[in-house]
């Protein structure tokens, strides 16, 4: 694929691929109208393309010329270790590859990103970091749902709901005193655990709450709850990852801003 003369001079003075190097490419949520333009042209550079499961077959198609290498993670199914992934990155630099890893949304959000740049740091290996939209962004701009509005908040945050007891759980009790809307990546498994630590610390039953299903994808599904009605009615729905949770005043304001576009 030639990227358009319009697009080469947008990225003339960027760095190119080189062999021996590793990208760590940020693919979007989905939706390939998303990818930047850099993401884009390293797509086009590469002759080997290490992606993940969430990443959609349009954009692993862009890269025709790379030999492809799935290292893709779901939950509850076998997975191949993260140390696997990073040793495959370093040998296929050391081939002299021009190599990228194509992540969903944004590598460094909740991608594990940083422990792959770790992981290339200390065996001498040159990287970059492309970034992406990250799922949250593209998903909530996509249900119409505004991530920060005037006199709502000032803050949002950003967790992970994978891990049930782990170094990297929230303090979910913590993070509700703070009353700014929360946006829950990976967080259905544990989303009843999630539900009662947010309420025990303090956010009330009937705070705003919303399930987005395959953010920015044809197949997107918008559910509007309640938090106490969220786990039952993600239930009842038959919600299936990949999801995000949002949980805030910010949901209410789906409904005000709904457009026919």
């Amino acid at each position: 694929m030639t990227l358009p003369n319009s697009m080469a001079q947008l990225l003339a003075h960027k760095p190119r691929l080189q062999a021996g190097h590793v990208w760590l490419v940020g693919a979007g949520p989905g939706d390939p109208g998303l990818l930047t333009l850099e993401a884009l042209a390293a797509l086009t550079e590469a002759d080997a393309l290490v992606h993940d499961a969430l990443v959609s077959a349009e954009i692993v198609a862009v890269a025709a010329q790379a030999e492809k290498f799935f290292v893709g993670k779901r939950g509850g199914r076998l997975s191949i270790p993260q140390a696997d992934i990073n040793a495959l990155l370093v040998r296929l630099a050391r081939e002299g590859r021009k190599v990228v890893r194509l992540k969903g949304g944004h590598p460094t959000v909740f991608a594990r990103g940083g422990e792959e740049a770790l992981a290339l740091v200390e065996n001498g290996i040159p990287y970059r970091v492309l970034p992406g939209v990250t799922s949250a962004f593209g998903g909530l701009a996509s249900a119409g749902i505004p991530l920060t509005m005037r006199g709502v908040n000032g803050a949002l945050i950003l967790a992970t709901g994978f891990a049930a007891v782990s170094d990297d759980r929230p303090d979910w009790g913590a993070l509700a005193r703070t009353g700014h809307p929360l946006i829950i990546y990976m967080g259905l498994t544990h989303m009843a655990e999630t539900v009662a630590d947010l309420m025990a610390g303090g956010l009330p039953r009937d705070t705003p709450a919303a399930l987005i299903e395959n953010a920015t994808l044809p197949q997107e599904r918008t559910i509007v709850a309640t938090l106490g009605t969220l786990v039952a009615v993600a239930a009842r729905e038959n919600v299936s990852s990949p999801a995000l949770i949002v949980v805030g005043h910010i949901v209410a304001l789906r409904e005000k801003m709904d457009s026919p576009a």
